[in-house]
């Protein structure tokens, strides 16, 4: 079905395996309304050769090099919002995922997409319509459904704090330091200890150093 027999969709592949990307440019060819825009091996490439090319859709590989695909996506939606961005990608963990629609990407698909839905994601996107693989969508449940990662809700003040206990300061020592009163101090170690779901000042540390709660 052509979207139109004189405008088919123009389609800029980007990856930096070059028997990826020419099995791309052939795929393309076997579609009356898709034609090849161009052809990037890197992010940078990509943004570059947006401005060029005048691409529709752009099927994107998340992992290249130097600039990734999700740092290419953001920066062609900022650049050009018109085109849209398709995650084209062997991966399938939920943070990549978010990562690659918080860019941008208005769909995400595994490579072992099967040519007519990768052609179907390619008029939707180009309708302003997402597409999603079912294992990138399982993937999202699942990362929305785990806990959130621990230290997340203490304050400022209160990760200084755990900061210097990490060094083995005392809460005298601490509050020396910070200039403020001991019984401050204490009060922001039981906060901490509550925030962090522990009983001592060992377990907090030992949890903060795990979880890189502090830099």
């Amino acid at each position: 079905m052509n979207t139109s027999p004189f405008q088919p969709i123009r389609v800029l592949v980007v990856d930096d395996h070059t028997m990826v990307r020419r099995g791309l440019a052939t795929f393309l060819k076997a579609f009356d309304d898709l034609e090849l825009a161009g052809e990037a091996e890197s992010g940078e490439a990509a943004v570059q050769l947006c401005a060029q090319a005048r691409p529709d859709v752009i099927l994107m590989d998340m992992l290249l090099p130097e600039m990734d695909g999700a740092t290419a996506t953001r920066l062609i939606r900022q650049r050009f919002p018109q085109i849209r961005v398709i995650a084209l990608t062997s991966f399938k963990e939920g943070e990549l995922i978010k990562d690659a629609l918080a860019a941008g990407a208005i769909g995400y698909l595994l490579k072992d997409v099967s040519a007519d839905e990768l052609a179907r994601a390619i008029r939707a996107a180009h309708s302003g319509r997402a597409t999603l693989s079912p294992e990138a969508a399982q993937a999202l449940v699942q990362t929305a459904n785990q806990p959130p990662a621990p230290g997340l809700d203490l304050t400022g003040r209160e990760r200084e704090v755990l900061a210097l206990m990490i060094d083995g300061l005392n809460n005298t020592q601490i509050a020396a330091r910070l200039t403020v009163s001991p019984s401050t101090i204490k009060s922001h170690v039981s906060n901490i200890l509550s925030k962090l779901g522990v009983t001592s000042r060992t377990e907090a540390v030992t949890l903060a150093l795990r979880n890189r709660i502090v830099t």
